[in-house]
């Protein structure tokens, strides 16, 4: 495995995708961007690399350059908390890339090994969750869909923020309005996936269920 290439198509089987057209599929790439990017037509750039790992759930700098192991050993029946939410009124979730987590969180109820959990941190997503809660989405990076729109989700924009929006329809088709719980609205934002969120777990409890990833 010294190619990037083969540790791609690595990581996609052992996802359970079979085939590269499949897994493209799955997550809304282009099928000829990633067929050339797994069979090394096309080298991938290490953003792209953050990309098909969140995807793949392993690590990026595997992936992109076979540092360290594969996947972060995690605590079986818990994933991790990436990031906070709700600490400015703009619903922005900050560090959600880059980081490893410190925390994780019991799969909710319903929920996949591809669950993540954000904190709510302050007073600003009041009425969705309060200070100290905890909001899980499955990580599966797929464009948004019709059963999304009215509804607070989770979204990466294309300026590489993580948001929770209320998901609305933009001017036109493939732009999207973003209602803040509390803030002003972005308008005719294009968006490179959106997550239901799955479970909402309140301050009290998750004080109870966290634990350190340490």
């Amino acid at each position: 495995m010294d190619k990037p290439s083969d540790r791609l198509r690595q990581a996609r089987l052992e996802a359970g995708y079979e085939t590269a057209a499949a897994a493209a599929e799955a997550f809304g790439w282009n099928r000829n961007t990633y067929a050339s990017n797994e069979n090394g037509n096309a080298p991938f750039s290490f953003r792209r690399s953050k990309e098909y790992a969140a995807a793949f759930k392993v690590r990026p700098e595997w992936l992109y350059d076979a540092l360290g192991p594969m996947r972060d050993s995690a605590r079986e029946g818990f994933v991790p908390i990436l990031g906070h939410v709700g600490a400015n009124p703009d619903g922005v979730v900050l560090f959600a890339t880059g980081q490893e987590p410190t925390d994780l969180a019991p799969i909710p109820p319903g929920g996949t090994t591809r669950a993540r959990a954000l904190r709510v941190v302050g007073h600003s997503m009041r009425g969705l969750a309060d200070d100290g809660a905890l909001i899980y989405f499955e990580d599966q990076r797929t464009p948004p869909t019709p059963d999304m729109l009215g509804h607070v989700v989770v979204v990466e924009v294309d300026t590489d923020e993580v948001l929770v929006k209320r998901l609305l329809r933009g001017s036109r088709a493939g732009l999207y309005d973003l209602e803040s719980v509390a803030g002003p609205t972005r308008q005719d934002a294009r968006l490179r996936w959106a997550a239901h969120i799955t479970a909402i777990i309140p301050p009290f409890q998750a004080r109870r269920i966290i634990q350190s990833a340490v």
